[in-house]
């Protein structure tokens, strides 16, 4: 594909260029000042984000609620012998709305005008006051609607539609059971039956049934006076439905607009669409971009957007999730099939989208794709999207810089609102700075050269890092039968307004308890037990809030003092039983007194681990902002510390690879370190003195201020480069574990080509040098009965094979910017404090070659008043190294790596040991979307029709005349009146 693709390219840039200069620039970005909708598995906005992050397959089989029964249709010949399974499927699963509250008195819909009232218009009206409200910043009914426009994406008529025009087929039911030899007496009475199975007809039926009185009704309801339409452009309905709302206020015709698409169409009928295409999948899964995808799933949606012009936004002081900056469109033009897709036109729409918004695709890092899982669909799309990305107008050279991704893969393809799923999705990431997941993806489609393409399958939520060129941006694709192309793109919103709150909520707190005494610590965990929920009220409780608000209640200065992890309801209460009751539990932290003089020690190179941090950056704004910073100066180690997903075990291992390569591992671990810090310092803790291990030294530093963050990463990047460069002789390291006092004497035949590197802890030091006297050393230190482990290293460190790097890392930090740090930071090779500015530039530059002692160096801080030390940075090998040195000291990781359950357990280490730490300003967490219950007024809705008449069940029949069966059937000359009594 790509190899064809600069041919292809040249001659897209030339097709689509001439329009593009005729397409005028947006003139001003509009910003999505409120969000709403429901989608399979989610009550809300929040519970679908969530789903989304946490990668949840919400396709399901089809429920027995639903408007169909699998039972009756379903057979696996639909698809192997379609001609002799008419009327048949083979899907029997897709992505179904769950039940939600509709309350009739509030909506203003009588409980008997239910039945005929499409689902579709009801779930509506609740969708659109969500996102009016939250535009409004109160109840619709208070804000000035006259200049409201509400325009939508739904597709023809609904299911409702189908309902009452299946009534009218009784001439055919009759017509038929005539011709099978039923007499007319029993004809008729069995179509009394099968009419008494679909919703009669009422007055309200009209417009119940029809697409255009979605948006009507809800003008109607919430008397709305702007316009009101929908669009119908088949699966791209919903963008068809944006394109007109940004054009109306672009034109002044409006100054707020109620967009998106509604689809509750999961019915039957339109599966069977689907299945005669056919274009469903065989396997029943929808799995966009992948090597199986064999087709796509259906699914159930509403999703709404509430626009402004970005100026009127900031003015009104709304909320502002992110900015739409160009919308693109295009039909396919002349084709092979009026629902083949085609590259080339939807590549048209992707450069005019950009265009309108002034910048390239080269710039853009997400792309919410169409990706429905048919295998047509996804090669055509790849192929347009790296048309349009690789336009030989702004082609990048770099490769697989942008997430590419369906929500398709968990929702199903929700037809005229899959669009409006996409933009939910992608104005979300771009708030909250993540780019979420595509599930399903085992083996990206080989047709596909995605190495070689600007684009990678992003199969896990990441943290989205950008640096200050510009804002993130993001891409949305939305296509339709008929070669209906759409594209819209988005940015960050990166102005003075206001910004919503996180959607996010985590499955992890912290709680903590002080008191004067251990009886009284018990005695509150036990009234805060009493105030619990009972029984399965417990599953409702708001665990996150309650934590929160006893937090605040927490004094650290307590003399005893009690704290541990929640990660649900059940969970809280279960420790809090345990505390009460004075029980111990290796999951509840406990201490007593004052903490001491708190010393922070930065981890050396070997703790890099690919994503490293990633947890801390998903959650902290803090940590993300290290990051962030990061790419402005090394945007290579960035991406090779949190790279694309890997796809099997060697591209895996080839990650790990690059990323431990010295002039790599040290600038990364260096990031890391540093954004732990900063989560740590924006709760509040700080530190009384420093130190490192190896590299973890320069950390020290900076975060003592000696130098900046940006200094900090050359000179990892120039100590890196230089060490692994260094020697022309090969070298090794291995450690040593057991009475280390030994190894002078061990060593001593094999000096000077053998020396100890590190002198980690009484029990383990690391011996560095050439190798091959580095492997006659070890035979002599087995021999002597210690244990050795060799370590995978690009050279010889701290050893004389590096002492080449001194003499130039020492004028690189000569050029640095270095000043006296604000607390003490204890050397590695002195184990005393750092002096001035030049005196740490000699220190780190002998650092290289010299031994790490960092067992006098750790004894020194305690001889200083350390008693608790906290490792800043990735991995826990410090933390267990300092119990062994002084197994008096409190000794605590904040370990990155253990996600954010483990960073949570060392925050409530920290809590109990009495170090300062303010749990109120964790990041908030949104509760749980819990489903509400109705009033005595309302009725629970989902995507099926409420009051659609029950299939009746099989009985034996009622007496009656036996029908008579003739040997043919008459000529049907007239069809026979219907009778009147279904209608009663």
């Amino acid at each position: 594909m790509t190899t064809k693709t600069s041919t292809s390219t040249q001659n897209a840039s030339t097709s689509t260029e001439k329009a593009a200069k005729q397409q005028p620039q947006q003139t001003e970005g509009i910003a999505i000042v409120g969000l709403s909708g429901l989608f399979p598995g989610s009550v809300d906005i929040a519970a679908f984000w969530n789903h989304i992050l946490r990668g949840t397959d919400l396709i399901t089989e089809v429920p027995k609620d639903a408007s169909w029964s699998v039972d009756d249709y379903f057979t696996p010949d639909a698809l192997k012998r379609p001609a002799t399974a008419l009327d048949k499927t083979y899907a029997r699963r897709g992505g179904f709305l769950p039940k939600v509250p509709f309350e009739t008195l509030k909506e203003g819909i009588p409980p008997s005008l239910l039945p005929s009232t499409d689902t579709a218009q009801l779930l509506s009206l609740m969708v659109a006051r969500t996102a009016l409200e939250e535009c409004f910043g109160g109840p619709v009914e208070n804000a000035d609607r006259s200049r409201v426009s509400c325009i939508l994406g739904v597709t023809s008529g609904q299911e409702l539609f189908g309902q009452m025009a299946s009534r009218l087929a009784w001439p055919q039911w009759i017509a038929g059971m005539r011709a099978a030899g039923i007499d007319d007496e029993a004809a008729k009475h069995a179509a009394d039956e099968i009419a008494k199975c679909f919703t009669p007809w009422s007055e309200a039926s009209f417009p119940g049934l029809l697409g255009n009185v979605v948006a009507g009704r809800i003008a109607n309801r919430l008397d709305l006076g702007g316009s009101n339409a929908v669009t119908d452009a088949a699966c791209a309905s919903s963008f068809a439905a944006i394109s007109m709302g940004v054009d109306e206020l672009l034109l002044g015709r409006a100054d707020c607009v109620l967009t998106g698409g509604v689809d509750t169409l999961n019915d039957i009928f339109m599966h069977m669409c689907f299945t005669k295409t056919p274009a469903l999948s065989a396997q029943g899964e929808c799995r966009p971009f992948d090597a199986s995808a064999d087709g796509t799933l259906l699914g159930e949606g509403l999703g709404m957007l509430a626009l402004k012009r970005l100026s009127d936004a900031e003015r009104d002081g709304n909320v502002i999730y992110a900015v739409i900056k160009g919308i693109g469109t295009s039909s396919d033009g002349r084709s092979k099939s009026v629902y083949a897709p085609v590259s080339e036109g939807q590549a048209k729409a992707l450069v005019r989208a950009y265009e309108a918004a002034g910048y390239a695709p080269s710039t853009v890092e997400l792309v919410e794709a169409h990706g429905t899982g048919t295998k047509a669909g996804d090669a055509a799309e790849l192929g347009g999207l790296q048309l349009a990305f690789d336009d030989v107008r702004w082609a990048r050279s770099d490769r697989q810089f942008c997430a590419i991704g369906s929500v398709k893969s968990q929702i199903g393809h929700t037809k005229s609102a899959a669009g409006a799923a996409g933009i939910v999705k992608a104005a979300l990431a771009l708030h909250e700075k993540v780019l979420p997941p595509t599930i399903k993806v085992d083996t990206p489609n080989p047709a596909v050269d995605f190495v070689a393409s600007p684009f990678y399958v992003n199969t896990r939520e990441r943290p989205w890092f950008r640096g200050s060129q510009h804002p993130r941006r993001a891409g949305v694709s939305s296509f339709g039968f008929g070669g209906s192309n759409w594209h819209i793109t988005l940015e960050e919103y990166v102005g003075a307004g206001v910004r919503p709150s996180r959607l996010g909520h985590r499955d992890v707190e912290v709680l903590a308890l002080g008191a004067a005494t251990t009886e009284a610590l018990q005695a509150h965990a036990k009234t805060l037990l009493a105030s619990l929920p009972a029984g399965d009220d417990l599953g409702d409780l708001d665990f996150g809030g309650f934590c929160a608000d006893e937090n605040a209640n927490f004094d650290v200065k307590s003399s005893h003092r009690a704290a541990f992890v929640v990660t649900s309801a059940t969970d809280l209460k279960a420790k809090l039983t345990t505390l009460s009751q004075g029980q111990k539990s290796p999951q509840i932290f406990v201490g007593t007194g004052a903490p001491g003089k708190v010393a922070f020690v930065f981890p050396g190179q070997g703790s890099q681990q690919v994503d490293m941090g990633a947890a801390l950056a998903l959650h902290f704004d803090a940590a993300r902002a290290v990051w962030d910073r990061a790419v402005d100066v090394l945007p290579d180690v960035v991406n090779l510390a949190h790279p694309a997903p890997a796809f099997g075990a060697e591209q895996k291992k080839q990650q790990l690879t690059n990323l431990t390569q010295t002039q790599n591992a040290q600038p990364a671990l260096g990031m890391a370190s540093m954004a732990t810090f900063a989560v740590l310092r924006a709760l509040g803790v700080s530190m009384d003195l420093a130190g490192g291990h190896s590299f973890g030294e320069l950390s020290a530093l900076c975060a003592a201020g000696a130098i900046d963050e940006g200094t900090l990463l050359s000179l990892a990047r120039r100590r890196g480069s230089l060490m692994a460069t260094s020697s022309n002789m090969a070298g090794a390291m291995a450690a040593v574990l057991g009475d280390v006092s030994k190894l002078p004497a061990l060593l001593a035949p094999f000096a000077p080509d053998v020396v100890v590197a590190n002198e980690n802890s009484p029990e383990q030091s690391v011996i560095s040098g050439e190798a091959r006297a580095v492997n006659d050393a070890i035979v002599a230190i087995e021999a002597a009965g210690l244990r050795v482990k060799r370590l995978t290293v690009s050279t010889a460190f701290h050893s004389p094979l590096v002492a080449s790097a001194c003499a130039p890392l020492l004028e690189s930090l000569k050029e640095a910017s270095v000043t006296a740090p604000t607390v003490p930071v204890f050397a590695n090779t002195s184990a005393a404090p750092h002096g001035d500015a030049d005196a740490i530039r000699l220190a780190l530059s002998e650092q290289v070659r010299a031994p790490v002692r960092f067992v006098d160096e750790v004894k020194a801080m305690s001889q200083a008043g350390a008693k608790v030390f906290i490792e800043v940075g990735p991995g826990s090998v410090l933390t267990g190294l300092v119990g062994r040195i002084v197994p008096d000291a409190t000794a605590i990781a904040v370990d990155p790596n253990q996600g954010l359950a483990g960073t949570f357990a060392a925050f409530a280490k920290l809590c109990a040991a009495g170090v300062s730490l303010d749990l109120t300003k964790l990041p908030s967490s949104r509760p749980r979307s819990i489903p509400k219950k109705p009033s005595k007024t309302g009725v629970m809705v989902g995507g099926a029709n409420v009051g659609r008449p029950a299939m009746p069940a099989p009985k034996d029949p009622a007496p009656r005349p036996a029908a008579t069966v003739v040997a043919a059937p008459a000529p049907l000359q007239a069809t026979p009146p219907r009778p009147e009594a279904p209608m009663a």
